[in-house]
């Protein structure tokens, strides 16, 4: 794992530097003196720990049958590792290149990955972070195909040219053997036959070797001898080849779709040819060609029929129909469809030795997006229940949210309802790929991850110790109307596809209440029961919000003005679920504009709403004079105040869910003038206009903000913050952030209420004043008072996050209600039901008692509370942007983490703004990792790296410290089964499986040198790496001691066995000389 090189920043540098910090107003005392700063920059290291999700555009898979870990490389590159659920590594070739093959050394720990750049390298899987210990270049040939047979060290690569080279895997030197197409081939054939698409031994011969090449021709090579046994010879383009386990029989798969069957002896034709797919035509005619069988497995079991696995071979006629595996046993064809195409499959067996019954029980299908498991031990092959976190991008990631160390019981709360969720019809049996172990990890709090969707589906995860599995998932699609065709869709919908895609998410871990925007500015408040309820209707608000950028006293063209706020016992009564295009409020006619309309239409049938989170309200923006409503950049929730509060470019407005009232509803310009909405004015008479909770105001502009979710991976707009704000540099002034607290909302107030921080992509922060009625059947029937308090302070960019300390530095969380379940009977609520504290009085009346963090997309401020001067202000970046930034808890203290668009992690000491870390990590390659990055408490965060995986790193150096310990282990000592036994007859006869000695074949002094241009050996960073990660623990020693014992055991055999041959030679030379000496004992030298 790679750790990145901090710049370490000194202590105290930024008092020294004017853009760092600076002291608010003259004889302003210095809060660096009240509050005792604990975070240094020992604290902090940045370095990756895990990756989730599915391998991107994978293109490659290879199984360990005896320590049971699968292995998949991708085309940028990249090679992820699974075993048990919970087991999972990545690692990543420095070229960045295509995976074409892999293949493990099986049972020794170590892969070879063979790439698109024609290099090929030794991993070493010993180690909780793998490393390659070797690497080798090839310069003048292109790799084409690799294989290593089971426990041997010779690996075959095939080329393009048709030569198949031999690499000593230990070594990773190249062996002058070398098989030339020329010689393999007959000398009569005028055509170079292709490239190497296959190589594998006779599973009861190793000494003869059956080369594929491309354009059909089959070639059995005697090692030994070097020349070709039998050449088979097809018109139809090979595309795989596998052995029958007694090596009398192998099965070709080839272009046109058929499959031909050789015995080794009669290579003079196929012993059988079939078309699986092929339609058979009467009158005996070859079956018409169907698509290419790119792949054939030929499995044989003991009790039954062999199976014959096969991927591809379809019909042409079967136009649009999916990809297919088809499964032969004896007569039955299964054939069963995927939803994606398929990548590579394999079958998983019983023995490793190729020259036994091979017992299937399992098929590991890779596709372009998923990973499929298929037991062909049950009838109907069933799939495996997969216990990886591979659906991230079951539908597109818009938006995302990690939540450490929240409340404890909130991953059982939310496992048993997303239990009830999961499909039916698996395989009764356990996960197949069962290897490695888990790490010894120390870390113990809860971590839940949220991610928001285009098809509007909401997924929890438990992403506790290094792990991630989905809990539950929420679709919010179901609250709508659906249009069932094409003529049926409504023409007020503001993107062209993915209508409910999630925007932005506001999430109360404590009370369990949920909030979300979506991209058709609609957001809908969920609170948390664990009891199944059926809404009759489903509470709805419609609320019109509109731009304002002329002059105070300029004519409205409307001829109306409302206020902004409505009455007491004004209507303002939630819209109930009728059509929302009523006749005297819609207009959606061909002679007028659209107005008051929304984008989405609420179901009007009763809701069945299973245990979970469950809807108790829609707010739906409208259309407005033609015009659509803007899409909702910034969402905040408040279970203890019970109101919901979102802006967009065009204002703010804010929401009493209890009440289902809109209480607020003000345009940005408008938050700047500090004045009591109750006591403004219209200024113009007001139209009656049976309009529920809709608020008219007058517009002059047009709208230009619209949501490209075309390129569906990498396009969605940046969801919670201004980010994409600052790339169009639009000039409407948009809400970007809020934060409800409890704090000092004027200068003159002494004592702390509860109050809302307003920030805008501009850079002002607003002060907005909340009044709440007490609690109980009061805070039901009296309205919430609002009142907007001007301007606090303004900085540089948008705003991004904002925060409040106190006068201890301690981090002042927003109020929040206990979760209580909303459907159980009244006495378990009153039980359950803890209501906002009062607020404590300030004792210290003239003195600053809070201090409000201020972070924008250029800078950070602090600014003291009540009286509202700066203390500290540091810049953060002069020539990029911040994309996101968040006040996290860290070692018992807090700080701000901020990301860059130049790719710089840096996180800032709270409240003096210190700078602790900055680390050049990644520079922004696509809005995906600007849409999803997020921070959270204790070190961690997260990015989607790719549409279909996430990426966890920590900024915390305690975590990269115990990284090694919460890591799984890849490799566990495992004994290799034992070798079939051969059977008296066949050792009598020498039918069984013919060993060879490959070291006296490829060896240097029997082959010699090869080629030195041929191929360039690189020595691995992981070779001391890979000698340290394997000497770790004890199991790790006494396996190394035992394999030690094993090999040195067979070494002294082998001395023992040329001992006693030597004594042997001489005891016969000496019986021999004896011989010759009697003979000739009595002899002269003339008689000789």
């Amino acid at each position: 794992m790679k750790k990145f090189n901090i710049r370490k920043v000194l202590d105290g540098l930024t008092a020294a530097s004017s853009s760092s910090s600076a002291t608010a107003q003259p004889g302003t005392p210095r809060e660096n003196d009240v509050v005792q700063e604990t975070l240094q920059s020992e604290h902090f290291q940045l370095c990756k720990t895990v990756r989730h999700g599915f391998p991107y555009q994978p293109s490659s898979m290879a199984f360990d049958p005896v320590q049971k870990i699968l292995a998949i490389g991708t085309q940028t590159g990249a090679l992820r590792l699974f075993g048990r659920a919970g087991v999972e590594c990545y690692c990543q070739h420095e070229s960045n290149a295509a995976v074409i093959q892999l293949q493990f050394l099986i049972n020794e720990g170590a892969l070879v990955s063979a790439l698109a750049d024609d290099s090929i390298h030794l991993w070493n899987l010993r180690q909780k972070i793998p490393a390659i210990l070797h690497s080798l270049k090839f310069n003048r040939e292109r790799i084409t195909y690799c294989h290593l047979p089971f426990q041997s060290k010779w690996l075959y690569i095939g080329t393009e040219r048709g030569n198949i080279h031999i690499v000593n895997v230990e070594s990773f030197t190249l062996s002058g053997y070398v098989i030339m197409w020329n010689k393999a081939i007959e000398l009569s054939t005028k055509t170079h036959p292709g490239p190497v698409v296959h190589i594998s031994d006779n599973p009861m011969d190793e000494g003869k070797l059956l080369i594929g090449f491309e354009s059909g021709i089959v070639v059995l090579w005697d090692l030994k001898c070097k020349k070709a046994d039998y050449r088979y010879n097809y018109d139809e383009a090979i595309h795989s080849v596998a052995w029958h386990h007694e090596g009398k029989q192998f099965v070709c798969s080839h272009s046109d779709g058929t499959l031909t069957t050789w015995n080794v002896r009669t290579p003079a034709k196929p012993a059988q040819i079939i078309t699986p797919h092929g339609k058979q035509p009467k009158d005996g005619k070859k079956p018409e060609p169907c698509k290419p069988i790119l792949k054939v497995e030929y499995k044989t079991t003991r009790a039954g029929d062999p199976f014959m696995v096969l991927s591809g071979g379809l019909s042409y006629d079967t136009v649009g129909r999916r990809a297919c595996l088809t499964v032969m046993h004896g007569k039955s064809t299964a054939v069963l469809e995927m939803d994606y195409p398929i990548v590579d499959f394999l079958t998983l067996c019983e023995t490793p030795y190729p020259n036994d019954f091979q017992e299937p029980y399992a098929v590991v299908v890779l596709l372009e997006k998923d990973l499929v498991v298929i037991d062909l031990g049950q009838i109907g092959y069933p799939i495996f229940e997969n216990p990886y976190p591979l659906t991230i991008h079951e539908s597109p990631v818009t938006c995302c949210e990690y939540f450490a160390d929240c409340p404890a019981e909130l991953i059982p709360a939310l496992y048993s309802v997303g239990c009830r969720q999961k499909r039916q019809g698996y395989s009764k049996k356990e996960w197949p790929i069962s290897g490695g172990n888990w790490g010894q990890g120390t870390q113990s709090y809860p971590e839940i991850i949220i991610t928001g969707h285009a098809d509007g589906s909401i997924k929890f995860w438990d992403a506790s110790a290094l792990m991630l599995q989905v809990l539950y998932k929420l679709k919010t699609a179901k609250v709508f109307e659906r249009a069932r065709g094409k003529e049926e869709k409504p023409n007020t919908d503001i993107v062209d596809e993915d209508p409910f895609a999630i925007q932005t998410l506001s999430w109360c871990p404590e009370s369990r209440m949920l909030c979300v925007a979506g991209v058709s500015a609609h957001v809908i408040v969920y609170r948390f029961s664990k009891q199944e309820i059926t809404t009759e209707v489903v509470q709805l608000l419609e609320v019109r919000m509109q731009c304002e950028f002329s002059e105070v006293d300029s004519p409205d063209p409307g001829g109306e003005q409302t206020p902004t706020l409505p009455t007491p016992g004004a209507s303002s009564s939630p819209q109930e679920s009728e059509l929302p295009t009523q006749p005297s409020t819609g207009s959606n006619s061909s002679d007028g504009p659209r107005d008051n309309i929304p984008c989405l239409q609420v179901r009007s049938s009763p809701l069945k709403q299973s245990p979970g989170n469950q809807v108790e309200l829609v707010i739906q923006l409208v259309w407005v004079s033609g015009e659509p409503p803007q899409q909702i950049t910034s969402l905040a929730i408040n279970s203890s105040y019970g109101l919901v509060v979102f802006g967009n470019s065009n204002g703010l407005a804010v929401v009493d869910y209890l009440q289902k009232t809109l209480l607020f509803n003000m345009g940005t310009s408008e938050l700047y003038s500090p004045s009591d909405p109750y006591q403004r004015q219209p200024r113009s008479p007001r139209k009656a206009k049976p309009s529920g909770a809709k608020m008219s105001r007058k517009i002059s502009s047009s709208s230009e903000q619209k949501t490209d979710l075309d390129a569906r991976d990498n396009s969605f707009t940046r969801s919670r913050s201004s980010s994409v704000a600052s790339i169009d540099r639009e000039s409407r002034e948009a809400i970007s952030s809020f934060h409800f607290c409890e704090s000092f909302p004027r200068k003159t107030d002494s004592l702390v209420s509860p109050c809302l921080l307003v920030g805008t992509t501009h850079g002002s922060v607003m002060m907005v004043a909340l009044s709440l009625p007490p609690s109980g059947d009061q805070r039901l029937q009296q309205p919430v008072g609002i009142a907007s308090c001007g301007t606090l302070v303004k900085l540089k960019g948008g705003i991004l996050t904002m925060a409040l300390l106190d006068a201890t530095g301690t981090l002042l969380p927003p109020f929040f209600e206990q979760w209580y379940d909303p459907n159980a009977s009244d006495e378990e609520k009153e039980k359950s039901r803890k209501r906002r504290p009062a607020s404590p009085p300030s004792s210290q009346e003239s003195q600053d008692t809070h201090f409000a963090i201020l972070c924008s997309e250029k800078q950070a401020k602090v600014v003291a509370l009540p009286s509202q001067t700066r203390i500290y202000k540091h810049s953060i970046t002069e020539t990029s942007f911040v994309l996101r930034a968040d006040v996290v808890q860290m070692a018992g203290a807090n700080c701000i983490a901020c990301f860059c668009a130049n790719g710089h992690i840096m996180t800032l000491s709270l409240p003096s703004l210190r700078p602790l870390l900055d680390v050049n990590y990644l520079p922004l390659t696509d809005m995906r990792i600007a849409r999803t990055f997020c921070f959270s408490n204790l070190g961690q965060a997260l990015y989607l790296t790719s549409p279909t995986e996430i990426q966890r790193i920590t900024y915390s150096q305690e975590t990269c410290d115990n990284l090694q310990e919460m890591l799984s282990e890849l490799f566990t000592p495992v004994e290799t089964p034992e070798a079939p036994n051969r059977g008296f007859f066949k050792g009598l006869f020498g039918g069984g499986a013919q060993s060879l000695d490959r070291e006296d074949l490829f060896g240097e002094t029997a082959a010699g040198k090869a080629s030195r241009s041929l191929a360039q050996h690189i020595p691995g960073p992981g070779n001391m790496e890979g000698m340290k990660g394997a000497a770790s623990g004890v199991v790790g020693e006494l396996a190394r001691a035992r394999i030690a014992l094993d090999e040195r055991g067979q070494k002294l055999g082998e001395l023992e066995e040329r001992t006693a041959a030597m004594m042997a030679s001489a005891e016969s030379f000496s019986k021999h000389a004896h011989d010759m000496m009697l003979k000739y004992k009595d002899k002269k030298w003339y008689q000789l």
